[in-house]
């Protein structure tokens, strides 16, 4: 089975998930990004990327591992779950960023 339809979760300031999802598609392809603005949301948000039948999701690195297991429990792991990390040599830029 090929990859058709990829679901991106963002969290960032003022975000609403009701009202900051954007699509891209092509005719092979589609991915759809909702911006939420607190991580709790993010659950409720992998649940409407699953019902729009995304194959795949991937999360911002703001979920952490705890977030990111609980977006794997609402959606009771139907699809894979990757979350976005930063290896040893980024670490202290991002510190800075949100320092």
């Amino acid at each position: 089975m090929a990859l058709t339809n990829f679901g991106f979760i963002v969290q960032g300031d003022g975000f609403d998930p009701t009202k900051h999802v954007h699509v891209m598609e092509t005719p092979t392809f589609k991915m759809t990004t909702i911006g939420v603005g607190r991580t709790d949301q993010g659950p409720e948000a992998a649940q409407r990327l699953v019902a729009d039948g995304a194959q795949l999701l991937e999360l911002c690195g703001a979920f952490g591992p705890v977030w990111t297991a609980r977006v794997i429990e609402a959606i009771d792991d139907a699809v894979p779950v990757g979350s976005v990390g930063y290896g040893p040599e980024a670490i202290d830029r991002v510190h800075a960023i949100f320092a």
